[in-house]
C-alpha cells in the first residue's frame, strides 16, 4: 500500500445518540472527508462484505465527478475496489463519506496507487470461471455494447465496481482478439445526471452519419440508459478507449420504464432503427421500434406488444437483428426477442416488424438472461454472449456473476416452422488442449463405464448416440447427472428439465463444462441448457451410461480444455 492521505473530520455531525434509561447509546455519527491532491492512477478503497452501505462522493474543484455506495470497511477488509483518479492528477480532491462512526477507522486505510496490489491469484481463484469472463472485481450482469471495432470485440457489462451485490451500475469495459482472451480496461461511463448507466448497444457508424467521427475514424456510437431520467442516450469514442457523452438525452422517456436500447442499420431503408423495452399501462410489455438517419435524432415508428405482468415475453433487453434460413441468403428473417430469450420470428418493413411466430424458445437453462449479440462483427455472424447469474458471491471472492461463452446464431426450418439454433462459437476449439476419441460403441445396461480413465476439469464433450431400447442416457459430467429421457425426449440437469427432441432417430449434445456449471447444447443447437451449478474441485470424472436397453454411440469426444485466463 501507498502513501497515506490526509485525513480530516467534515464537520458536520448527524447523529449524536444519548443513553437513555435500560437503552445503550447509539453512536455518534458523523460526515467526513478527506483532501488530498490527485497524485496516482487509483484511490484504493477497503471493503467489507455484509457492512452497511455509505454512500461515497469525490469532488473536484466543487463538482462531484464520482459518487456510489458501497460496504466500506471499519477495520481489516475482504477487498480493495480500485477508484480511477488519474484524470485529476495534480488536483485538489474531496472525498466524502456519510454517516461514519465518530471513532471510524475507514478513512484511514485509504491510499494512492499505481499499482493494482489485491491479494490472491487474480482470475484463478476457486469460483472463477475458466472459460468464462468475469471481471477482476466486483458486481456484474448484462453485456452491454457487443461490437467489433478497431480489430478488437468489446465487451461492455453492467459492473459495480465497489461491490459485490447489484447497484451503482457503470459499464465495465473488456476487449478481446479472439472472443476468448479478454482484457479488462477499466469503466467506459460512470453514473451522470441521467443516473446509473443502464444497458444498451454499439454500432460502428462506418459512413459518419452522425458526424462524430474524426480524421477519417469512424465512431463507436453507444446507446444506454440512464436510470433517472429513464432517457435513452449517446455516448461515443473515436479510439475505443476515451469516451464522450452527448449532454442531453436522444430519446427523451416515452412511458413509465423504459430502457435497454439495441440501435441496427436497416440497409433497405438506410436508415439506423433502435428497438427500446417500454412499459405501458396496466404493466403491459412492448417493444418500440424508432427510426434515424443520424443516430442522434429519432423518431417513433412501430410497436410490438408482448406478454403483460408476470408474462415476461418482450420484457427488457431487446435484441433485433436479420438471419438468412439455413443459409440461404435470397430468404431471411428478422428476430426479436427480450431478456428471458422468449423471440418471435417475422418481416420488417424498416418501420414495422410483424410477427409470423411467436413466443418461441431455444434457450432452456438456468439463470442465463439479457442476452446481447454483437454488431459489425468481421465474418458476418451473429454471435451471442448472455449474462449467466452464476453463484460466486462465496468464499472470499471479489467478483460475483459470469457472462456465457460466445455462441453464433442461425436460423433453421423444421416441420415446426423457422426456428433459431445456437452453436458454440469455432474459437473455442482453441482452447483444446489434449483429446480423448473413441470408437462407435454399444451401451448396455451396467456395462463398465468407457470413460474412466478421463481425468480433467474443464471439459468439452461431444457426442451423437442413437437411444436404441434404452430408457435412459445418462453423462455424468463431474459429478452432475446429464440425463436424457428417451420416452419424453427431454434434458434433465441439476433439477431442469428441457425439451431436446431427437432429430431423425439421434440425439447430438455438446456440453461445456466449467468450476461454475454447465453449458449444453442438444438436438442440432435447437436447444441450449447452460445450468449454473458449483461444481466439486476434486471430481475430475466422467462417466457415460445407459439404463433399460441399449443405446447407440456413434461418435463420441473429449477435449480437455485450457483456461482462458493464460
Amino acid at each position: 500500500m501507498k502513501k497515506l492521505i490526509t485525513a480530516f473530520l467534515f464537520a458536520s455531525i448527524v447523529t449524536a445518540g444519548q443513553a437513555q434509561d435500560n437503552v445503550a447509546p447509539k453512536p455518534r455519527l458523523e460526515n467526513f472527508a478527506k483532501y488530498f491532491t490527485g497524485e496516482k492512477k487509483w484511490l484504493v478503497l477497503p471493503v467489507k462484505n455484509g457492512a452497511a452501505k455509505k454512500n461515497i462522493e469525490l469532488w473536484v474543484n466543487g463538482e462531484m465527478v464520482r459518487w456510489f455506495d458501497m460496504e466500506l470497511a471499519d477495520g481489516n477488509p475482504d477487498w480493495y475496489a480500485y477508484l480511477d483518479i488519474s484524470a485529476w492528477k495534480g488536483k485538489k480532491i474531496e472525498l466524502r463519506a456519510e454517516a461514519l462512526s465518530v471513532d471510524s477507522k475507514a478513512f484511514s486505510t485509504i491510499e494512492q496507487s499505481d499499482e493494482d496490489t489485491n491479494a490472491g491469484e487474480l482470475y484463478h481463484e476457486k469460483l472463477r470461471g475458466q472459460l468464462h469472463f468475469s471481471p477482476k472485481r466486483g458486481w456484474t450482469n448484462d453485456p452491454n455494447g457487443l461490437v467489433y471495432y478497431n480489430g478488437e470485440y468489446h465487451l461492455f457489462f453492467q459492473h459495480n465496481p465497489y461491490g459485490r451485490g447489484w447497484g451503482n451500475m457503470h459499464w465495465g469495459h473488456a476487449v478481446s482478439k479472439d472472443l476468448l482472451h479478454w482484457k479488462e480496461i477499466g469503466e467506459a461511463l460512470y453514473p451522470d445526471k441521467f443516473g446509473p448507466m443502464f444497458s444498451g448497444g454499439a454500432v460502428v457508424d462506418a459512413n459518419n452519419t452522425s458526424g462524430l467521427g474524426e480524421n477519417g475514424k469512424p465512431a463507436m456510437v453507444m446507446f444506454y440508459t440512464g436510470a433517472k431520467a429513464w432517457a435513452q442516450c449517446l455516448a461515443w469514442t473515436t479510439d475505443g478507449r476515451a469516451f464522450h457523452k452527448l449532454d442531453h438525452a436522444v430519446v427523451p422517456r416515452i412511458n413509465k420504464d423504459n430502457r435497454d436500447p439495441k440501435v441496427v442499420w436497416h440497409e433497405p431503408s438506410k436508415k439506423w432503427v433502435m428497438v427500446v423495452w417500454v412499459e405501458r399501462d396496466n404493466a403491459q410489455n412492448s417493444i418500440q421500434i424508432l427510426t434515424s438517419p443520424d443516430l442522434k435524432n429519432w423518431k417513433e415508428a412501430g410497436v410490438v406488444y408482448g406478454g403483460k405482468g408476470d408474462d415476461r415475453y418482450l420484457f427488457e433487453c431487446p435484441e433485433f437483428y436479420e438471419l438468412p434460413v439455413d443459409g440461404n441468403t435470397k430468404e431471411k428473417k428478422w428476430v426479436l426477442t427480450a431478456a428471458n430469450g422468449e423471440y418471435a420470428v417475422g418481416t420488417f418493413d424498416g418501420e414495422k416488424f410483424t410477427p409470423e411466430e411467436e413466443k418461441l424458445f431455444n434457450q432452456r437453462g438456468r439463470d442465463y438472461y439479457a442476452s446481447q449479440t454483437y454488431s459489425n462483427e468481421p465474418k458476418g455472424r451473429r454471435v451471442e454472449i448472455g449474462w449467466w447469474r452464476t453463484n460466486t458471491d462465496k468464499d472470499g471472492m471479489t467478483f460475483n456473476q459470469s457472462q456465457s461463452i460466445p455462441t453464433e446464431l442461425k436460423l433453421t426450418r423444421t416441420k415446426e416452422g423457422i426456428r433459431l439454433t445456437r452453436t458454440p462459437v469455432e474459437e473455442m476449439n482453441a482452447l483444446r488442449v489434449k483429446t480423448y476419441p473413441f470408437s462407435k460403441m454399444k451401451l448396455k445396461a451396467g456395462a463398465a463405464n468407457p470413460l474412466a480413465k478421463v481425468n480433467v476439469e474443464l471439459a468439452e464433450i461431444r457426442v451423437e448416440f442413437e437411444p436404441g431400447s434404452a430408457k435412459e442416457v445418462t453423462f455424468n459430467v463431474r459429478g452432475v447427472p446429464v440425463v436424457y429421457n428417451v420416452a419424453k425426449q427431454e434434458l434433465t440437469i441439476d433439477g431442469v428439465t428441457s425439451p431436446a427432441p431427437l432429430q431423425n432417430g439421434k440425439q447430438s449434445m455438446i456440453i461445456y463444462a466449467d468450476r461454475i456449471g454447465l453449458e449444453v447444447y442438444a438436438s442440432n443447437g435447437l436447444l441450449f441448457m447452460p445450468v449454473n451449478i458449483n461444481i466439486t474441485a476434486e471430481n475430475r470424472t466422467l462417466a457415460v451410461s445407459a439404463t433399460g436397453g441399449t443405446a447407440n454411440i456413434n461418435n463420441l469426444t473429449v477435449y480437455e480444455l485450457k483456461s482462458i485466463w493464460e
